[in-house]
């Protein structure tokens, strides 16, 4: 069938023991609770970051892409159950793994894919690459190179929302290696005490830049990190879009009502390496066909069908739809100009400052 998602080359491996996968629930999703227009939302977002990423791995292959590229394949569920949970004026910020959740708020594949090219009409105008993602318009605030940098700039869009007396959420998003950073514990320390409006997600995709959270921490179950500051923490499937929405919107809800917040440690897994430049050696091939398994795009493509929602066809129809549209962002960039050298000197401070050096 045509929009079953291309499976990734596997890599050779050795591993330690890896986490046993979670089991699916997708499939007992309720059509009353969610109708199709919901479903077929989620299966679209999912569908567009897979193609998008599977057409940047291409892209990057021909070095038409360069610098560091992180993709997000495997982890979709994530990006589409969060994005479901949360409003417009929400915040959402990131590590560099950031195509997919840029794409989901709402940054067009042209956008994106012009900043993967460097070009002036990328969304952070060809200066940030594939680690810097940025919207003002779409609240999406990065993006962000430095491993747990983003985590306490998260603490921060919260404070700042509860300072300005709104009922906005910022949504923190991190990978298990960044769950090793002192960061980490200043933020959850601040945030509980002032009762700040953050979830704190961890997309635990099991190998940080390549050691498994079983040879680098003591605590293997990530969420229990939040209970130190007696914070509302729990694990959720993050190969489920369903379970991510419910856990997310829960949280979110929390948040809004003043009561401070959450951490959600959510267990995915990526398909490819941490980076293009990684080979994934530590891990077996028989251990990436399992989580393949688990699919998210797959779990509710066969929901999708198997409740008569949506025949083979009208699905296939969807996927060559966003083939295209991945393929338009493609032109888009090609043809899109890459920036001048005075942009050097433009966006890198905020009105008049006396240092500017003078020519």
């Amino acid at each position: 069938m045509a929009t079953t998602p291309r499976k990734p080359k596997s890599a050779d491996s050795k591993t330690a023991a890896a986490p046993k996968p979670q089991a699916a629930r997708t499939n007992g999703a309720s059509k009353q609770q969610y109708d199709k227009n919901q479903m077929l939302t989620w299966y679209e977002q999912m569908l567009m970051m897979r193609r998008f990423e599977e057409k940047a791995g291409q892209l990057y292959g021909q070095q038409k892409i360069k610098g560091f590229c992180h993709l997000y394949i495997g982890q979709e569920a994530v990006g589409a159950g969060i994005e479901s949970a949360i409003r417009p004026d929400d915040y959402v910020i990131t590590a560099y793994r950031d195509h997919g959740q840029a794409l989901v708020r709402g940054i067009t594949p042209n956008a994106v894919m012009a900043e993967l090219y460097g070009k002036t009409t990328g969304c952070s105008k060809g200066k940030g690459g594939s680690m810097h993602m940025f919207s003002k318009e779409k609240n999406f605030v990065g993006g962000h190179g430095i491993v747990g940098g983003q985590i306490p700039l998260g603490a921060g869009l919260a404070f700042a929302a509860k300072y300005n007396k709104t009922d906005n959420v910022c949504i923190c998003l991190f990978g298990d290696g960044a769950a090793r950073q002192g960061a980490l514990h200043e933020a959850f320390n601040l945030a509980m005490l002032w009762k700040l409006p953050v979830v704190f997600v961890c997309e635990n995709n099991m190998y940080a830049m390549g050691t498994s959270v079983e040879r680098t921490s003591n605590v293997t179950d990530i969420a229990d990190l939040g209970k130190a500051y007696y914070m509302p923490s729990e694990q959720v499937d993050g190969m489920d879009v369903v379970e991510v929405h419910e856990r997310t919107l829960a949280a979110v809800e929390r948040c809004r009502k003043g009561d401070g917040p959450v951490f959600l440690e959510m267990r995915t897994y990526r398909y490819r390496g941490h980076s293009m430049s990684d080979p994934a050696k530590y891990r077996t091939k028989e251990e990436l066909e399992k989580y393949k398994e688990q699919d998210p795009i797959i779990r509710l493509q066969h929901y999708l069908m198997e409740g008569k929602i949506m025949s083979e066809a009208e699905l296939d129809a969807i996927d060559e739809r966003i083939k295209a549209q991945v393929q338009e962002s493609v032109e888009f960039a090609e043809n899109s100009p890459f920036p001048d050298a005075e942009e050097l000197w433009k966006d890198v401070y905020v009105g008049d400052y006396p240092f500017v050096r003078e020519e």
